[in-house]
């Protein structure tokens, strides 16, 4: 079946993009690279026999040019504020899935939008956001929560040792400056400001550490197909300061597949019927780890392993979630129930220690 099927990577080039690239061609994927620069396209050409397109986001014609032939795209390209919308354009007008990495809130607001409605009556599967933030949480919550009743309140964690950022990550940065959602009282609201902060015990090897209220597109991925209350999402502090520091150098690779030596905890809490549920992802390399998800999601669509729907979904709404995080090599995952706190916030934390 892989060697029947030709992926479209738009962003090829990119540092995540390469990963993709690279775990599609691992299993046996037929691979067509797109990007928006020709010198970079044809200097990559030169350990890659995979054939290329140059395809400018603003060029509709391109860019259907670009993905014809294939099964379909995944967008590695951000930011996606500005990438997400021609490209999904392109996948309706090709009648193709289309999957992207975004971890920007109104990246994925404004498919649901503004191309929801025309992706389900044309039949097209978006998935946007199948990836380390969005994507991975979602499936952490699915697979935890009994989806046939309410859930009380979901706080996800995001624990990194470091977060050395790429080029990518620092322009999507610049360019995504609106306001984060959480979800309160069954609908979505902003961050209180100035945001919340606290001490988040993940398991080992990160142990306690501090962490600020900072959502990606996780609230929203979870939020859109199961009924919860309260979604609040945490970022470690430290991270928050990498990414913020113009001096933190970008990420160097650290063994023969190219990933860094970033180890990455997601931590879910699940309150559901008076239970505390947990469940926690470690792994190396959030950009790395990107790959075989949003590639397993692609494969498992092109494959037939889930019913046809159109429409922007996530991965928790269209797939077994505990199947797809089993298949995923690179992510450890455990389940457990819990009684004490894992999350102090600050004024608790101060209280607890006078």
């Amino acid at each position: 079946m892989n060697d029947r099927m030709t992926v479209a990577v738009y962003g090829a080039t990119g540092h995540t993009g390469n990963f993709v690239v690279a775990e599609l061609k691992r299993r046996g994927i037929g691979v067509v690279r797109i990007g928006r620069d020709a010198a970079r396209l044809r200097e990559s050409a030169a350990g890659d026999s995979t054939p290329w397109r140059v395809a400018a986001v603003d060029d509709p014609g391109q860019l259907d040019a670009a993905i014809r032939g294939t099964d379909a795209v995944i967008n590695c390209a951000g930011p996606f504020l500005d990438t997400a919308l021609p490209v999904v354009d392109a996948a309706l007008r090709a009648g193709i899935p289309y999957l992207d990495l975004a971890a920007e809130q109104g990246a994925l607001q404004m498919l649901v939008e503004q191309r929801d409605t025309s992706a389900r009556d044309a039949g097209v599967t978006l998935i946007p956001a199948a990836a380390f933030y969005g994507g991975l949480a979602d499936l952490l919550v699915t697979a935890a929560a009994d989806q046939d009743k309410p859930l009380d309140r979901v706080d996800i964690a995001i624990g990194l040792d470091s977060w050395h950022p790429t080029p990518g990550t620092r322009l999507t940065g610049e360019r995504n400056r609106a306001r984060r959602l959480i979800q309160a009282e069954g609908r979505l609201t902003f961050v209180p400001q100035p945001a919340p902060e606290g001490m988040w015990s993940f398991p080992s090897p990160l142990g306690t550490m501090e962490v600020v209220m900072l959502p990606f597109t996780e609230v929203l991925t979870v939020s859109r197909h199961l009924r919860i209350d309260t979604v609040e999402s945490w970022l470690a502090l430290s991270a928050l300061r990498d990414i913020r520091d113009p001096n933190t150098p970008t990420p160097q690779p650290h063994d023969e597949q190219g990933r860094s030596a970033q180890q990455f905890i997601v931590d879910v809490m699940i309150e559901q019927g008076g239970t505390t549920r947990r469940i926690t992802a470690t792994g190396r390399d959030i950009y790395a780890v990107s790959a075989p998800i949003i590639v397993e999601a692609t494969e498992r669509l092109l494959s037939g392993k889930v019913a046809p729907r159109g429409g922007v979904l996530s991965l928790g709404d269209i797939f077994d979630a505990r199947d797809f995080l089993a298949a995923l090599d690179t992510v450890t995952v455990s389940y457990d129930v819990v009684s004490s706190p894992i999350l102090t916030r600050r004024g608790e934390h101060e209280r607890n220690v006078e």
